[in-house]
């Protein structure tokens, strides 16, 4: 298996303040240096990464700059995340022109999977038919991931429809693309990756391998936390999977290099194994 290394821990995760007022605009983004985060994920000793689509539309209008990191990196940009509400059916055609875009953006950079959030939480709980319409959304973004050439998968989130069992549950039921387990989100929402990944196996298509503190609830470097990565690994390699494992840390206090490092051991000792 292959290891990559989000870009996320270098200025954490905001939305872009254009989709406050135009959905098609709302994309997430990181505010650290692209470049700078490229070059210390490659030094830490990765082979690919993940960005988010609105750092791919940073450089829309200049991918030059960008590629030219990637290259001088000698990072494969493996995925880039996305994501939408799929609840409101007066916006849901924007949120799907925003996902075409992001995925011709994914694309044109070279990367080959769309790694998908979402499923919005209404103030007063969701209703009946929310997790069906998330479901919904994710096949038509399937759809259009797979019109550009991309594979996709869905990535159970906190703050999401999705962080409760039974919320994961009727979401994955609901629709067929693939599977993004997150080790963290999964159990900080009091759902066992492991089981996860054995019961939507057939469709695992990417992984985001990240652990968690349970005493604190904050997430840490691999190995740091209280994530049982042995169990998590074992059930991957049950499902034959053999490709991308992505390291993703959303903060972290210290030097993002450092964690990446960290990690980065953790990992290759248990691979060996």
């Amino acid at each position: 298996m292959k290891l990559g290394y989000s870009t996320i821990t270098w200025g954490g995760v905001v939305g872009h303040p254009g989709g406050v007022t135009s959905i098609k605009d709302l994309f997430y983004m990181t505010h650290g240096d692209t470049a700078a985060a490229l070059t210390d994920i490659a030094e830490a000793g990765y082979q690919g990464t993940e960005l988010f689509d609105g750092n791919l539309a940073e450089f829309e209008n200049e991918p030059e700059v960008l590629l030219t990191a990637l290259r001088e990196s000698g990072l494969e940009l493996v995925s880039v995340y996305t994501g939408a509400n799929f609840i409101y059916d007066e916006i849901l055609d924007d949120e799907l022109f925003k996902i075409e875009r992001a995925a011709i953006l994914a694309k044109k950079f070279g990367a080959s999977r769309l790694v998908v959030g979402g499923g919005a939480k209404r103030p007063d709980g969701p209703k009946l038919d929310d997790f069906k319409k998330v479901g919904r959304g994710l096949d038509m973004t399937a759809d259009i991931a797979r019109t550009h050439g991309l594979e996709s998968s869905y990535h159970p989130h906190l703050g999401t429809i999705s962080e409760t069992l039974s919320g994961f549950h009727q979401i994955m039921d609901s629709c067929s693309i693939g599977f993004c387990p997150d080790t963290a989100h999964l159990v900080a929402s009091g759902i066992d990756p492991v089981e996860a990944i054995e019961r939507y196996g057939d469709r695992l298509q990417h992984v985001h391998l990240k652990d968690l503190s349970q005493k604190t609830g904050q997430f840490t470097p691999l190995g740091e936390g209280d994530i049982d990565f042995p169990s998590v690994l074992e059930a991957i390699r049950a499902t034959n999977y053999n490709s991308w494992l992505m390291v993703e840390l959303d903060s972290f206090e210290g030097d993002p290099k450092t964690a990446a490092i960290t990690s980065k051991r953790y990992l290759e000792v248990l691979l060996a194994k």
